[in-house]
């Protein structure tokens, strides 16, 4: 039991609370100044990357096995030559639009309908923080099954293990774009069915135009074929399974993917900001 009348307590709280008032001007604390992008940034990504860790690993498998199986029915049609080298490299690629473009999607309509964003929204961090730190997340979480579809589909087809590095590239910058893409969808999407629906409808059109080698879809799909984020990673991939690959050409494709990333990004920090203030 205090010995200490609650009326004195009460008087000494009122007290303080003036003096704090007083010292203060009078005014409002002043709030805590905004987080820089890079700490911000850092925070999202470790955040994000622990979640998909925990959450999304069954799921890499499904993506990982899902490739495979697409090269082992493929085997079946295509012998060798170039269309080999598209079978592989657009199959290692469809893992990340898996994880990148449709569960990403999935993930932020789902925060949009959950009323997550709001939590964000109080957060003292750029938009553009939360959209390339989920983004990122998401991307490197591709990494081991991008890799071993792209060994397994090598070794299947009898193709070279030389220039397999070039993965350190496509898959940060197919990743960015389509998870810039993904994120873009799930954030402008109305309902979170909506967001789930185009995001599978985005893989499948990884799966068609990436896997199916170019020389065989028709003309106007072909021309679909260049407007998706992903076509160009593959496209880069390709061309290092020849003898001797044409490197200005591999270049060229991870430069018009980077671009092509840099503003699937861009839009979806856009739609960020617009889902958040609503």
């Amino acid at each position: 039991m205090s010995i200490v009348p609650a009326e004195a307590v009460t008087a000494s709280v009122r007290g303080e609370q003036a003096a704090d008032r007083a010292g203060s001007g009078g005014g409002p604390a002043p709030l805590a100044p905004r987080a820089r992008l890079l700490p911000a940034l850092a925070a999202v990504y470790r955040a994000q990357l622990s979640r998909a860790r925990v959450a999304r690993i069954p799921l890499l498998f499904v993506a990982t096995f899902q490739s495979v199986g697409i090269m082992v029915l493929m085997r079946g049609v295509v012998d060798g030559g170039a269309e080999a080298r598209a079978v592989v490299a657009g199959s290692s690629v469809l893992v990340v639009a898996f994880v990148a473009l449709n569960l990403l999607a999935q993930y932020f309509g789902q925060l949009r309908a959950g009323g997550g964003l709001d939590h964000y929204a109080t957060l003292p961090v750029p938009p553009a923080a939360v959209v390339l730190g989920a983004a990122g997340a998401y991307a490197s979480f591709t990494v081991p099954g991008t890799v071993v579809t792209a060994v397994i589909g090598s070794v299947l087809f009898g193709l070279p293990l030389t220039h397999l590095w070039v993965l350190a590239a496509v898959i940060p910058l197919a990743g960015a774009a389509l998870a810039g893409l993904g994120a873009a969808l799930g954030l402008l999407a109305t309902r979170q069915e909506l967001a789930t629906l185009l995001g599978q409808l985005g893989m499948s059109a990884a799966l068609l135009l990436g896997v199916l080698p170019a020389g065989r879809l028709p003309e106007p799909i072909a021309y679909a074929r260049d407007l998706l984020p992903s076509t160009y990673g593959v496209e880069a991939l390709a061309r290092t399974f020849d003898t001797h690959p044409q490197w200005p050409a591999v270049a060229l494709d991870l430069a018009v993917c980077a671009a092509v990333g840099v503003a699937s990004l861009g839009v979806a920090t856009w739609a960020y900001r617009r889902a958040a203030v609503r």
